[in-house]
């Protein structure tokens, strides 16, 4: 089914979502999301305030240009894996909160072994207004459209550490060729990358450029 700006209304009055936000699996039917923070499998250790169910939202303008690459890479045997998109303030808040408990590092080895966790928000691996809250800013990573096995990035998804920068040299050639390959795709479909996370890419032409959302996703 196509699905285009002019005539998202007529099939959205079901959401309870603001207007031209979508759940992403509307637009792209196929798109395999992996949502870290409706679960523990995260780098907190539990479900984040404000995700009441496992699904991903975006504005529409980012769920088209997201459907523009997993179209592109189907022709390569590849395939997107989401594990992020819009998120409320409320969890950007959460994530404030849970930081001052400098007692509760129980996911400390496995997400920023190399960080102290005082030092989260100062180095910028977290900060109190996050893009995401702005509806058009996606976490993802490549995939294997057939065996559905993630490609190698030389670190999972919300790894706080340098290794986690897409120019890192402390990763393999292969790694860094599949975190080139992410970004080339995202960027020629109208996204930005940002320095210190392989993962992270915003639309550049957001319809909500200054204005932070905070409904629930449900």
């Amino acid at each position: 089914m196509t699905v285009n700006i002019s005539t998202w209304s007529a099939l959205q009055h079901h959401a309870e979502i603001p207007d031209n936000f979508v759940h992403l699996r509307e637009v792209i039917r196929d798109i395999v999301e992996d949502v870290r923070y409706y679960s523990a499998d995260n780098f907190v250790g539990e479900r984040i305030p404000g995700y009441e169910h496992s699904r991903l939202i975006l504005t529409l303008e980012a769920a088209l240009a997201l459907r523009k690459v997993q179209h592109e890479l189907a022709y390569a045997g590849l395939a997107l894996k989401v594990f992020d998109a819009y998120r409320p303030q409320r969890a950007v808040d959460f994530f404030g909160s849970w930081a001052a408990d400098l007692n509760d590092t129980r996911m400390q080895a496995r997400f920023y072994p190399r960080v102290h966790k005082q030092e989260l928000f100062p180095q910028g691996y977290l900060v109190h207004q996050s893009s995401h809250s702005r509806g058009s800013t996606v976490d993802l990573t490549l995939i294997d459209a057939i065996t559905g096995n993630e490609l190698d990035m030389g670190t999972e998804f919300d790894f706080f550490d340098l290794k986690s920068w897409p120019a890192s040299t402390e990763v393999a050639a292969a790694p860094r060729a599949n975190r080139l390959l992410l970004r080339a795709m995202m960027t020629a479909a109208g996204f930005a990358g940002v320095e210190a996370e392989w993962w992270h890419f915003t639309l550049l032409q957001e319809p909500y450029p200054d204005r932070y959302f905070d409904f629930v996703i449900c």
